[in-house]
């Protein structure tokens, strides 16, 4: 029966492919063009693998590919929102490696797969057309990866490629490259060899006409002049995969799909909205008094009275066409206020930061902490110190597809229900969490020192939240950083600039005028038209995201939303400053050591214990973590100073100098039987001292298999004959079985034997001659 369904869906997607000029059958011809790159060269091909889906592209750099596929549905989905979802998957077989989890396959998802995924789908959602509710699934199948170029950015085009080859309705293409600065020179799709020495790891998506829909960046410290010319730069390259894409869809004579339903409130119904709400949804925009609750409080009082005279004078609209009405006029009125009236609704100027308020070392028992208020978003920043042991070690496919391997460096970001003042899942980690705790990271990862003796651990837990958290998260741990003693080079600042525009009435691609909004609030995120979140010192940038909700930005516009972020990061660096302006120059009376311990070979036995009996008591008993450094070199690591001090006291207790010192080489000592075991027996010279083995071999002449042979029982003394210890273990080294002298005997008795043997022989002899 399900096959019969199946069958039955398969027809039907048959035939309305059919009805759009059958996208399947134009990609019977494979197709393939090559992008020059600089001194690379970019291979984008369709028509050849997975032709079931409505969209197929795979792209080539040197020897990485990268296909991805494109499905969406023909029936439009319940949601009030575009339901697209990306899926980026490292493959192991793609970089020549089996998983090492117990099944040996792919399980979860990786960091990095969410933030790559989270990547290509902020540079592809901006052209989906508006209203455009159909669930749409975008796939990335790693095919061969070569160690050498990035698989990520190829996804990008990847995806670009599929969509613009697809019927689904797509205003693309885009074009994405990395760019890198090495030597002061700009590289474009740097080799993972040649980023190792760049100070720019800038990800840029372009649309047609110059123009840049995305932009992922870490850096360390690179100049703003430095900064937009490589933001130039990438885009100029973009142009040349949007070109090949655009040939492409020409060639192979694409036609978009009609959508069964474009989701729109109708025109006479948002006239009615208009009429009965506009003042009142202006009153409260306008009404500086309120905050964040307050206001979303008086415009959902207005929603629902507005909603309920929708449904008396319009019985047969469907809720999506009440609810977009009124979201319509609302974001209309809001909007218009900053272009028209140069107005905010909490009534700041345009290029106006919040009020800003730092503290720090709030916790006593934390190594450091901080606390940044902005306006009504607050992030509550700890650190922490631990062990190079807990180090972040990469999963091998990543390790193989990036070269990443570890890093002592993490900061994680948590955002709880109730700092928006909603009930909510608690406990684990969602897509958005870790993107935003990852720009943090990146913001602040350029100062800390690559010496540094400890791991780090940032925590940024929001408090409160009224937009731009991430940048909130970067400034508290800047600070908290300074307060925890690390030596950072240089404190770091984040901020958040928005834009509100107006598309012209005969190019709707283009801008005909914008606002741009300095530190953006929580409603000027959502009914505005880009997030663009920018982090570094006073010196330069370290940090960029930007989230672009329009189908492009113009260079122009780029460059001005970097100098309005720069100026902001002066203003909130000098407020901090005044908080704490250097890094203190030690660590907390509470904070961490790490001491080399020397233990001579000849007790190392004794100081890790039988199986590292000792060793795993140590760490347990205080919380210390111990590596070996070397041969006779341990290193401790405390969490503080009195667990330092007990595993001190511990390890002196274990190495104390004992009876050992009195025992001389080759005297005879009776020893007392503490454990039979199957190898030999366990044995004490002393009270106080810990058991040592004496092995079967060493307890006898004759060859035996177990100690019970011998007739030897727990408690019993026995004779051994002491040897010092041995140079490579530092072990103990007994024997019983040389004070039983059998060997000299044995010696004799054979002589004897002989002797009696050849006598008797001779005398033989002689009868015989006689």
């Amino acid at each position: 029966m399900r096959y019969l369904l199946r069958l039955g869906h398969s027809f039907a997607r048959l035939h309305v492919r059919l009805n759009h000029q059958s996208v399947y059958s134009s990609h019977c011809n494979p197709n393939s063009l090559g992008v020059d790159l600089g001194e690379k060269k970019l291979e984008i091909s369709s028509g050849r693998l997975a032709r079931f889906a409505d969209g197929s592209a795979v792209v080539k750099l040197g020897e990485t590919s990268v296909m991805v596929t494109a499905v969406s549905k023909t029936k439009p989905s319940p949601s009030q929102f575009m339901p697209l979802v990306v899926d980026y998957r490292q493959k192991a077989a793609a970089a020549g490696r089996i998983p090492t989890n117990y099944l040996r396959r792919e399980l979860g998802t990786t960091d990095n797969e969410i933030l790559t995924s989270r990547l290509i789908d902020r540079s592809i959602r901006p052209l989906f057309p508006p209203g455009y509710f159909y669930d749409t699934q975008i796939l990335c199948n790693l095919l061969a990866v070569d160690g050498v170029n990035d698989p990520d950015v190829l996804a990008i085009n990847a995806a670009s490629a599929a969509l613009s080859l697809s019927d689904i309705p797509w205003n693309g293409p885009i074009g994405a490259v990395r760019v890198g600065l090495i030597d002061d020179e700009l590289v474009v799709n740097p080799t993972r060899i040649e980023m190792n020495s760049s100070t720019l790891n800038l990800i840029v998506a372009g649309a047609p006409s110059s123009q840049v829909v995305m932009i992922e960046a870490s850096a360390e410290n690179v100049l703003q002049p430095d900064f937009c010319k490589a933001v130039k730069f990438g885009v100029k390259y973009t142009q040349q995969i949007i070109m090949a894409i655009q040939q492409m869809v020409r060639d192979q004579k694409i036609t978009k799909r009609n959508p069964v339903k474009v989701f729109s409130a109708p025109a006479y119904m948002l006239e009615h909205v208009r009429q009965c709400a506009s003042e009142k949804i202006y009153a409260i925009f306008t009404n500086y008094t309120h905050d964040k609750i307050s206001r979303d409080e008086a415009i959902n009082k207005v929603r629902l009275e507005t909603e309920e005279s929708l449904k008396e004078n319009f019985s047969n609209a469907e809720p999506f066409e009440i609810i977009e009405s009124f979201n319509i006029v609302s974001k209309e009125i809001f909007r218009n206020l900053v272009l028209n009236e140069y107005k905010r609704c909490d009534g700041r100027e345009l290029t106006a930061l919040r009020d800003i308020s730092c503290d720090v070392n709030l916790f006593k028992p934390l190594h450091g902490s901080a606390l940044f208020q902005r306006g009504q978003t607050q992030v509550l920043c700890s650190v922490t110190f631990d062990s190079l042991e807990s180090i972040v070690k990469a999963d091998t496919i990543t390790t193989a597809l990036s070269g990443i391997k570890d890093k002592n460096f993490m900061l994680h970001y948590e955002f709880p229900p109730y700092a928006t003042n909603e009930i909510g899942k608690v406990g684990g980690i969602n897509r958005r969490e870790l993107g935003h705790g990852a720009l943090a990271e990146k913001a602040l990862r350029p100062v800390i020192p690559k010496d540094f003796p400890f791991t780090i651990r940032v925590t940024a837990e929001v408090l409160e939240s009224n937009g731009s958290s991430s940048m909130a998260s970067a400034c508290g741990g800047s600070l908290a950083l300074m307060d925890a003693g690390v030596p950072i080079t240089s404190a770091v600042a984040g901020v958040a600039v928005g834009l509100i525009s107006k598309a012209s009435p005969d190019k709707p691609a283009e801008i005909e005028d914008y606002r741009l909004l300095t530190d953006i609030l929580g409603i000027e995120d959502y009914l505005g038209d880009m997030d663009f979140k920018m982090a570094g010192t006073a010196k330069g940038i370290t940090a960029l995201q930007a989230d672009v909700k329009i189908p492009g930005l113009p260079l122009k516009l780029v460059m001005e939303a970097i100098q309005q972020a720069t100026v902001a990061k002066r203003g909130i660096l000098n407020i901090m400053n005044r908080c704490l302006a250097n890094p203190r120059e030690t660590q907390k009376d509470n904070g961490p050591l790490v001491e080399n311990v020397r233990v001579p070979v000849s007790k190392r036995a004794r100081f890790v214990g039988p199986g590292g009996y000792n060793l795993r008591k140590l760490q347990a008993q205080t919380g210390v973590t111990i590596s070996q450094v070397d041969e006779e070199t341990f290193s401790v690591f405390a969490p503080t100073p009195g667990a330092m001090h007990e595993a001190q006291d511990f390890i002196r207790e274990i190495c104390k100098d004992d009876q050992e010192q009195q025992l001389e080489f080759g005297a005879i000592y009776t020893a007392t039987i503490t454990e039979i075991r199957d190898i030999g027996v366990m044995v004490k010279l002393y009270p106080n001292m810990s058991a040592v083995l004496l092995h079967n071999s060493q307890l006898d002449h004759k060859r035996i298999r177990h100690p019970s042979a011998l007739g030897l029982e727990v408690g019993q003394q026995i004779q051994v004959k002491y040897f010092g210890r041995d140079p490579t273990d530092g072990r103990m080294r007994l024997s019983r079985k040389v004070l039983h002298a059998p060997a000299a005997t044995l010696v004799k008795s054979m002589s004897e034997k002989q002797s009696i043997s050849m006598s008797s022989s001779n005398d033989d002899k002689s009868s015989s001659d006689s």
